[in-house]
């Protein structure tokens, strides 16, 4: 993994982030983690509480920014390790496919995926976890559940943004949705 130090020279301030994003689509990643069973199949998916640029508090995946610079597989590892910790052991093909893409725009009403800040293309992954994980730096809190629970109708409340709607493309890619 390329080392976040070499990225700091590109690191934008608040006042160029937020005059940048007046301007440009920024461009993310969105990670699903998922656990896996000795065949593959996705029994379990992680879900993350953390603060929303609104204030208020909800589940979601794993996702930020891809630094000027930046191979996507490096972007998706730096997000994992930032969210879940150095021991989570993602399991990340060298050369990496999004299974989709999200555009995020400050009006919720264009394409079910909502960011106050920003108009936002997201590369989207599901990367299965074989290690520990434990939520550090912005996330507040990591659940696993089943891909029965992740589609309920308590844990879609808990997610705004289109989150949920995320996590139920990344289950019909894996032909889990139940």
């Amino acid at each position: 993994m390329t080392d976040i130090t070499d990225h700091i020279a590109s690191w934008l301030g608040s006042d160029e982030l937020e005059q940048a994003r007046e301007r440009l689509p920024m461009v993310y990643i969105d990670a699903v983690p998922v656990r896996v069973d000795d065949h593959g199949r996705v029994t379990q998916i992680g879900l993350l509480l953390r603060g929303r640029p609104d204030g208020s508090i909800s589940r979601a995946v794993i996702s930020g920014r891809v630094l000027y610079g930046e191979r996507l597989r490096d972007a998706i590892m730096r997000h994992i390790e930032k969210d879940l910790g150095p021991m989570a052991f993602p399991q990340i093909p060298s050369n990496p496919a999004p299974f989709t893409v999200a555009e995020y725009f400050p009006d919720p009403e264009v394409s079910g995926f909502h960011d106050p800040r920003q108009h936002a293309v997201s590369l989207v992954y599901v990367v299965p976890i074989k290690g520990e994980c434990q939520p550090s730096q912005d996330a507040l809190d990591l659940v696993w559940v089943t891909p029965q629970e992740a589609v309920s109708h308590n844990v879609r409340a808990e997610m705004t943004g289109g989150q949920d709607l995320l996590v139920r493309l990344a289950l019909a890619h894996v032909g889990q949705l139940p």
